[in-house]
């Protein structure tokens, strides 16, 4: 293992893990794993009232589900307020940090002010240069104080980042941010630089969202005398309509995604590909394959759209990609949660049942789809779909009525076994009879024998349902077309 790769994934435990922060987890699994280093997972729960345990666990799941693995133990902020005390009164003592004594009163007029005036609120240093005779006696007042720290007042800030280039702004557009609370609990952005020197971070790959962090951060790595990290700021996921990514576009719990039948390999090689690319127009990819192509500089500096309709896509390819055996250990859930079979009845009829999925497999995109497009095997109970009855029931002047009682008189004729070569050879015979088409029987058959008007082949599949019960499926439709009203 490298010792001077290192990376983290740095979870605030206020929500779920979404597909945005997913990606970022993926983007610095693969980097470090690419180069042999160090995947760290930090957690930033330094803000009680927003953080939970329930939130921590949903995100470990989230990763775990996706088999996104970390080295060494999971760091908790919240367990280390001392060490970040320790490095901001180091600071206070290098006068390059300083004690603010304005009230939130004082500070919240100057901020409204600010609104009236339509500028943004910077805090105007009224503390930055107090004598140590003023100090003395605000202290002695008891009054409450933060840590603020002091930042370039002229000039312009920069930092390299390895997907945007030299990023630059003007100090004027920054203050001097609190580093400490009056509780003496130090703040996000001070605690992330601590973390990340101490935890030896060598490359700080996270969204874009964080460059005006990074602007107050490089600034507090120079003061504190330490090395920069690598940059790079991921652009930000948009859904198909270029807005920013929202539960409608797909931006939920990558849970969710398990919900509806995704694969945790397909979630992963898509959510890989949104910005970044290997170089060449592979998109169904091994997790060994992404990591030996991943490099930071091939992540693309254009937002990347969230596409739920490829996501499902490339989730019908790892499905028909899929040992048959082993996609029906995973689809047999959905089969048994919908009610169609019972953990039992596959174990005891896996042969049957394996058929089932050989058939459907190049149909479905989620397992969510196999209850669905499978009911037919395990229940008579369904209803006909509304405008296959329309067309292939009741439509003039066809007389699906005569043909499908035809057709059950030549399926009463083969033989038990009830093979998918004499049944089509039985309907192909049929049709030339009666001088139409083959469609013309196989549609209405279809429709009265599954309820549905596609499907796999409808000679495998009848042959797979058994001659008894086509019969009798059959006889039900022609009952239901006998009784529609004139």
């Amino acid at each position: 293992m490298s010792d001077n790769i290192a990376v983290r994934m740095a979870p605030s435990p206020s929500g779920f893990l979404h597909v945005g922060a997913a990606r970022t987890a993926i983007f610095n699994y693969l980097f470090a794993r690419h180069h042999g280093g160090k995947f760290i997972i930090r957690v930033e729960d330094t803000d009680e009232k927003r953080s939970s345990e329930e939130m921590i666990q949903a995100i470990l799941e989230g990763l775990k589900w996706m088999n996104i693995d970390w080295d060494g133990e999971i760091h908790f902020q919240s367990k280390r307020f001392d060490v970040y005390r320790e490095h901001a009164l180091n600071l206070l003592n290098d006068d390059k940090a300083y004690y603010c004594y304005c009230t939130p009163d004082e500070l919240n007029e100057k901020r409204q002010k600010a609104q009236k005036e339509k500028r943004t609120f910077l805090y105007d240093r009224k503390c930055r240069d107090l004598s140590d005779e003023d100090r003395a006696a605000m202290d002695a007042e008891g009054r409450r104080k933060v840590l603020r720290i002091k930042m370039p007042i002229e000039g312009e800030g920069s930092f390299d980042d390895v997907i945007a280039g030299t990023l630059k702004r003007d100090y004027r557009e920054l203050d001097d941010w609190i580093i400490m609370r009056p509780d003496g609990r130090c703040t996000y952005n001070f605690c992330c630089v601590v973390d990340d020197h101490l935890m030896g971070i060598s490359h700080v790959i996270r969204g874009n969202d964080h460059i005006t962090n990074t602007f107050k951060q490089v600034v507090t790595y120079d003061a504190l005398g330490w090395k920069r990290p690598v940059f790079a700021h991921i652009p930000l996921i948009l859904g198909k309509d270029k807005s920013k990514i929202s539960k409608r576009h797909g931006a939920v719990s990558v849970t969710e995604y398990r919900n509806q039948g995704i694969f945790p390999e397909t979630l992963f090689n898509f959510l890989s590909l949104l910005g970044w690319n290997p170089g060449d127009d592979r998109e169904i990819m091994t997790r060994d394959e992404l990591i030996e192509a991943f490099r930071l500089e091939r992540i693309s500096p254009r937002n990347a759209v969230f596409d739920p309709v490829k996501l499902e896509w490339m989730n019908s390819e790892y499905i028909r990609r899929m040992d048959d055996n082993e996609l029906l250990d995973k689809a047999r859930w959905s089969l048994i949660e919908a009610g169609l079979t019972t953990r039992l009845s596959i174990e005891s009829h896996w042969k049957w049942h394996l058929r089932v999925v050989q058939l459907l497999k190049e149909r479905v995109k989620t397992l969510n789809d196999f209850p669905r497009m499978a009911r037919y095997f395990y229940t008579d109970e369904f209803d006909y779909d509304e405008k296959g009855q329309k067309k292939h029931f009741f439509k003039e002047p066809d007389d699906s009525l005569d043909m499908l009682k035809r057709f059950r008189d030549e399926l009463s004729r083969v033989g038990d076994d009830f093979r998918q070569d004499e049944i089509e050879a039985a309907l192909r015979g049929l049709s030339e009879k009666m001088h139409i088409k083959p469609a013309l029987l196989i549609h209405p058959t279809r429709l009265a024998v599954t309820g549905m008007t596609g499907g796999p082949g409808l000679f495998e599949l009848m042959e797979l349902l058994g001659k008894e019960k086509c019969l009798q499926r059959i006889n039900r439709a022609i009952e239901y077309i006998q009784q529609k009203p004139d």
